[in-house]
């Protein structure tokens, strides 16, 4: 009997691969079988985790660059997955997010999930593949002090939908909606926001989940490979929240 949720001669793509849950994501995908294409602005870090696994190799991208996601795909003869995972952050509400900083975050949160799906999208539909982008809670809820951040996850959201309406039968485009998870992506919000403060902040993060913990970047990353997989063949267009019983207290 096959192992449950495989990914054998499958070819996947994470984007911001190189850390955090596009990191665990990778090491998920390839523990099911996949090839996975390890695409970061990051190359050294790519090439580093690439060098721990079987069948994995780092590519350079710029996720808000078309002419750089068309060169890093140039050499690609299928794809199976997708999974739009590059994204950062900002702090601030509306009065105090510049116009530079919003279109920043809508570049890197937005603007790439268009250009690399719109890139991929040919061998995607070849494959009959499967998109996972990953988004956050922030796309649902409001969150305090991240007016930037939750426009560009709702973005998200929408997106995934949409295509899912256009390419019913297709592929399958799915988005998982994360709470707070241990990453170097906190780690930096609380260095620069919160110096002084962090282990007061964590414990209000952690707080925001009634589970009573952070998510982890393995957390996310076995969803991805699920989504990803033979057995989630009916998922389609789902918005998908994984964040400790947040959204739903």
């Amino acid at each position: 009997m096959a192992e449950a949720f495989y990914l054998e001669n499958k070819l996947a793509l994470v984007t911001g691969g190189a850390s955090g849950i596009g990191a665990a994501t990778v090491r998920e995908l390839a523990r099911a079988g996949a090839q996975v294409l390890i695409a970061d602005l990051n190359l050294s870090a790519a090439q580093a985790l690439a060098s721990e696994l079987p069948h994995a190799k780092a590519i350079h991208m710029d996720v808000t660059d078309a002419a750089s996601i068309t060169a890093a795909l140039a050499g690609v003869p299928q794809l199976d997955i997708l999974v739009n995972n590059a994204g950062i952050g900002l702090v601030g509400d509306i009065t105090r997010t510049s116009e530079e900083d919003f279109t920043r975050v809508m570049r890197v949160n937005v603007n790439s999930v268009f250009l690399v799906t719109q890139a991929a999208f040919p061998l995607l539909l070849t494959s009959r593949g499967s998109i996972v982008n990953i988004g956050s809670v922030a796309g649902s809820v409001g969150v305090k002090q991240r007016f930037a951040y939750c426009a560009s996850k709702g973005a998200v959201q929408a997106m995934t939908r949409q295509i899912a309406v256009d390419y019913p039968k297709e592929l399958r485009v799915n988005c998982i909606a994360p709470g707070t998870v241990q990453t170097p992506f906190v780690e930096g919000y609380l260095e620069k926001y919160h110096p002084h403060e962090k282990d007061k902040i964590r414990a209000e993060l952690v707080a925001r989940q009634p589970i009573g913990r952070l998510g982890t970047p393995e957390d996310i990353a076995s969803l991805v490979r699920y989504l990803c997989s033979a057995e989630a063949e009916f998922i389609n267009g789902a918005v998908i929240a994984i964040d400790g019983g947040w959204t739903a207290a």
